[in-house]
């Protein structure tokens, strides 16, 4: 992960796929909690009103298949730096800091301003 002021990585498994870099389209899954732990529902929100395709249940949890093209701003910016260099079927945990996730304005009634977020990110196609 680039080193970046305002994201800290706590756990990785690494994988041997392919890295994902600035341009490349990729689909990822993330799950969202607040720094003190409470998991932020916005998959089981969203999940309502997608495709079943684009939604998996791992061991019980609601995940969204996510795609973006990388440096599009298409996600929040904590989650688009940390993707990046982050290998096919790996797992990564950070800390984002709310200058790189939603600053001053949040999510209403899931995500308050100038919250701190840990993000658990899982990369599944470049």
């Amino acid at each position: 992960m680039n080193p970046l002021s305002g994201l800290k990585l706590f756990e990785e498994r690494e994988e041997e796929g392919v890295s994902a870099n600035k341009d490349d389209r990729v689909m990822f899954n993330m799950r969202l909690f607040l720094n003190k732990g409470d998991e932020v529902p916005l998959n089981e929100t969203q999940a309502a009103h997608l495709p079943k395709e684009m939604i998996r249940i791992v061991d019980g949890v609601t995940l969204i298949d996510r795609t973006i093209v990388m440096g599009c701003r298409e996600a929040i910016a904590g989650v688009e730096h940390a993707l990046i260099g982050m290998k096919v079927g790996g797992y990564w945990k950070v800390r984002i800091s709310p200058h790189l996730a939603y600053r001053d304005k949040g999510i209403p009634d899931h995500i308050p301003p100038e919250a701190v977020l840990i993000v658990e990110l899982w990369l599944r196609g470049v």
